[in-house]
């Protein structure tokens, strides 16, 4: 029986990279860093308290940073949960928002084209 292993080491570093350039995005209202780390279809389900919000994540986050700017006191921390070699599964964790706000993401990325890009986000927030 040979053991063969399916993702090197390495490839972690461009999915690390990827969920941390939508921590850095969503940190400085950055709809452009924002629309580097996610699909253009990506979409996003998650409760913000009670209620449900959905859809299409990229025009969230510019409504988002129009309304309310920058999180620049916000703090994450980003773990792969999974990884394949072309899926892969990211969990941040992230505290004071600008609203003072604190979530769990949890991020599907794929690799498109030699890239990792988040394709969907579901969300808690915390009060």
């Amino acid at each position: 029986m040979t053991h063969i292993k399916p993702i090197a080491t390495s490839e972690y570093d461009p999915v690390v990279q990827a969920a941390q350039a939508y921590v850095d995005g969503y940190r400085a209202g950055d709809i452009a860093g924002i629309e580097r780390a996610f699909h253009r279809d990506a979409v996003m389900w998650g409760f913000s308290g009670d209620q449900l919000v959905q859809g299409p994540a990229i025009p969230a986050f510019k409504s988002f940073f129009n309304s309310l700017g920058a999180s620049p006191d916000a703090v994450a921390r980003v773990d792969v949960l999974a990884i394949a070699p072309t899926a892969a599964v990211v969990r941040v964790d992230m505290e004071n928002d600008v609203n003072r706000a604190s979530f769990h993401d949890y991020l599907s990325l794929l690799k498109i084209d030699g890239q990792w890009k988040i394709i969907s986000k579901v969300f808690q927030r915390y009060a």
